[in-house]
């Protein structure tokens, strides 16, 4: 049985109810390092000493501005414990440099030995991550091309697969992947009165959706509140299929490749 948990639902400007876009998967797999992560781990009863994988998808604050912070609790108190590990963090040519200066500027001294010791750099575009059942393929997308933006295709020894598209907008490279998926995972960061091509709108996702319908496709990155929240933007109605995630949820998923969401 493998899962996919949905620590965060949100934009980067964790609209209500929602924290920052983060998934984990079988407790082990995590895709980026926003800002709260500490605080989303935390709240779904996660430790940071778990995580053997960190998957960058691009360099945006929302998406990576929590990795001093990761890192300071696998060592602090994942040391503690007795609990620490080696993290292979998964990203471009030139994030081990880009991350290192960020835990130097959020911790000056602090995490040299920790970063040089117990973590693990690739730059690989496909690989397998170990001890998992799970394989990746990186890919590049439609985003700010100053982030370098790539998302991820995951495929599970079940064969079964699952598109995380990143933080991006419609783009070819997703639609080629897609049409073999069975899970998408797609941001849908700006309404539809935003013209951005660098995001995808409810109409894009809905327009997505036609496309591929044989695929479950599954919303992140909202702009919108969620359902408990009285403010914020209105959730936008979307086509039967296409569910819009919230913090919390989780992805069953059988040894046989069938899967089911669970509501938090």
């Amino acid at each position: 049985m493998a899962e996919l948990r949905f620590l965060g639902s949100g934009n980067a400007f964790s609209p209500p109810g929602r924290m920052h876009a983060l998934t984990l998967l079988d407790d082990s797999i995590l895709i980026d390092a926003p800002p709260t992560v500490l605080t989303q781990m935390h709240n779904f009863g996660v430790s940071p000493s778990q995580i053997r994988h960190l998957l960058i998808t691009h360099w945006h604050a929302d998406h990576c501005f929590g990795f001093p912070f990761l890192m300071l609790d696998r060592w602090k108190m994942g040391g503690m414990k007795g609990q620490l590990g080696t993290l292979q963090i998964h990203c471009r040519p030139g994030g081990r440099k880009r991350l290192t200066e960020l835990c130097e500027i959020g911790f000056p001294g602090s995490l040299a030995e920790e970063i040089e010791e117990r973590c693990s750099w690739n730059e690989s575009e496909s690989g397998e991550l170990t001890p998992t059942d799970w394989i990746f393929e990186r890919f590049p997308v439609r985003h700010t091309p100053e982030t370098d933006p790539h998302g991820y295709k995951l495929v599970h020894k079940s064969g079964l697969s699952i598109l995380h598209c990143g933080d991006s907008g419609p783009c070819e490279e997703i639609e080629q992947r897609a049409r073999n998926s069975d899970i998408i995972i797609l941001e849908m960061g700006v309404p539809d009165f935003v013209k951005s091509p660098h995001h995808h709108n409810p109409s894009d996702v809905a327009a997505f959706q036609i496309r591929h319908p044989h695929a479950s496709v599954l919303v992140t990155h909202n702009f919108s509140k969620s359902h408990d929240s009285q403010v914020g933007f209105e959730i936008p109605e979307l086509p039967e299929g296409i569910l819009q995630v919230e913090d919390g949820d989780r992805l069953k998923i059988s040894e046989s490749g069938q899967f089911s969401l669970l509501r938090k």
